[in-house]
């Protein structure tokens, strides 16, 4: 019963984080799942894109309002992402994708988004197009190409892929950093549904938790994004990097451990 209580407060926590930093919480999802509330890896990682794509569709919202949802752009790289997120699930199928494998990709992935957030740069508009030559050249291939791998990513591991996305589009889609944000959550909800839909059939899911797990997440994102005008958000960004980094040191130990 404690577990369970601990579960839906980090619930709460990993929604809170989303508001208030953007793409990078909704990753905490899985070893959540996993290690707290002791849901089998596969069956977690299909109940966190229900968890993952929730969310980012409640915090594209405020986004839309304000003007930083390009749907053009999502209609562009949702597609690509939808069809490589299904993909991914299927590949989980694979007799030689095991609990263990994932998990390990899933740290890996982890680790990569730590670093990405501790070494981002304090101002977000010094990413620019221009500051990598012939970006623009073939750009909505490379855009339509990276969304296909990004959702290969979701569907196997069961992340949002935000901390690829963003880049993606600023770089080669030329979208300003707080549209790709606000566009990124809009993408991250459309794969979110097709790699669902990859997993039915093949674990047991526990609907109850699930639903709960993900209003408890919704209501810390909407904390979150109340509280964001009081917080400095970019420190806070860094120090949640450090957390993913240890989280992932942890959960390689637990897969690769005899």
């Amino acid at each position: 019963m404690v577990l369970i209580i601990v579960g839906y407060l980090l619930a709460g926590l990993i929604g809170l984080s989303l508001g208030l930093i953007g793409g990078g919480g909704s990753i905490l999802a899985v070893p959540v799942l996993v290690y707290v509330m002791g849901v089998p890896a596969k069956a977690a990682i299909a109940m966190s894109l229900v968890i993952v794509g929730a969310v980012s569709l409640v915090g594209a919202i405020p986004h839309w309002r304000m003007g930083n949802v390009r749907f053009k752009t999502a209609l562009l790289f949702g597609p690509a992402a939808m069809a490589g997120a299904y993909l991914g699930a299927r590949l989980a199928a694979l007799p030689w994708i095991t609990e263990t494998v994932q998990m390990g990709l899933f740290a890996v992935t982890m680790l990569a988004a730590a670093l990405l957030m501790i070494r981002k740069r304090g101002n977000p508009e010094a990413i620019a197009p221009e500051s990598v030559p012939h970006a623009h050249k073939h750009r909505w291939v490379w855009i339509a190409v990276e969304g296909l791998a990004v959702g290969v990513l979701t569907g196997l591991v069961g992340v949002g892929g935000g901390f690829a996305i963003v880049p993606a589009l600023v770089l080669l889609g030329n979208v300003p950093m707080k549209q790709a944000t606000g566009t990124s959550l809009l993408i991250i909800a459309m794969k979110s549904v097709t790699g669902f839909l990859g997993y039915l059939g093949q674990v047991t899911l526990d609907w109850p938790l699930m639903l709960g797990f993900t209003l408890a997440a919704m209501l810390g994102m909407v904390l979150g994004v109340q509280l964001l005008p009081s917080i400095k958000a970019q420190d806070l960004q860094k120090g949640f990097g450090y957390l993913l980094f240890v989280m992932a040191g942890f959960i390689l130990w637990q897969n690769l451990s005899p």
